[in-house]
């Protein structure tokens, strides 16, 4: 355990699993406070099962046992007031202050027909909405501080199927650049750095599934005989805590002075394009 980020309190939404858990495990464990919020319910046109209240207390358990305190929450990064509510109520119980955002939350519906607007909803203005509610406080507050937005490698290269959930979720990708690098001009003049990690694939629920695995054999079928679509080193996914590493990175007076980068965790998938 460390105490780099002792006295800090980070915002993570999608925490109740995967990538989420392992960001509010990494900073806890290196002292920040944590306000945790997830969703909890499922989305109709996801097709694997989204986290439950039961996965968002066992995180919560697993920051406890860092030492740090944590408010978990169930808060739909889609509703702006859901997020402005849940950010209160943490920032009110942990103390006046935010120093660290990772807007995580996300969704991977990609063999999924109908599912353009909920994956634009959840994965870009969801982050667009974590950014807005958050970034008035950490002004407020005054202490400067990181925000870390969860793209993917599918926000660099055109990685995906003409399928409405494959396509949006690329779109959805992309966009979130855009927001990162508006957003690191605009919060610079306040000390706020803004950043976004790009992984490739990671082993989570949203990864392993039938449905996940179904739809990523396809599209190796499907560009058989054009671009290796593996990693350039030889792992075939990453681990959460991987990507918490290199958020942590960021967050930390490590990153102090890196700002508006897309920073690819990906094990060499970019460089091979």
């Amino acid at each position: 355990m460390g105490d780099s980020l002792r006295g800090k309190t980070a915002f993570i939404t999608g925490a109740a699993r995967g990538q989420g858990r392992a960001h509010a495990v990494k900073l806890a464990s290196e002292g920040a406070d944590i306000i945790a919020v997830d969703l909890c319910a499922q989305i109709e046109s996801v097709p694997y099962p989204l986290a439950s209240p039961d996965d968002l207390e066992a995180t919560v358990k697993l920051v406890e046992e860092t030492g740090s305190r944590i408010v978990a929450l169930q808060a739909d990064v889609r509703d702006r007031d859901s997020l402005k509510t849940a950010l209160r109520t943490g920032t009110a119980e942990l103390g006046d202050r935010l120093d660290i955002v990772i807007a995580n939350a996300g969704i991977a519906p990609m063999a999924a027909e109908g599912a353009w607007q909920d994956v634009i909803d959840v994965n870009l203005t969801g982050v667009y909405n974590t950014v807005d509610v958050a970034m008035k406080p950490m002004v407020k507050f005054g202490n400067g501080g990181a925000i870390v937005l969860t793209s993917s490698v599918a926000g660099l290269v055109g990685l995906g199927s003409p399928v409405a959930g494959s396509v949006g979720y690329a779109a959805a990708k992309h966009g979130i650049v855009g927001l990162m690098r508006v957003y690191a001009n605009v919060l610079a003049q306040f000390s706020i750095r803004v950043n976004s990690v790009h992984p490739a694939g990671v082993d989570t629920p949203m990864i392993d599934n039938d449905f996940t695995r179904s739809w990523l054999a396809g599209l190796a079928q499907e560009t058989q005989g054009g671009p290796d679509m593996g990693n350039a080193l030889p792992v075939q996914t990453l681990q959460v805590e991987d990507i918490a590493n290199a958020a942590y990175y960021l967050a930390s007076d490590a990153g102090r002075y890196v700002t508006g980068v897309a920073l690819p965790v990906d094990a060499g998938y970019v460089n091979k394009r």
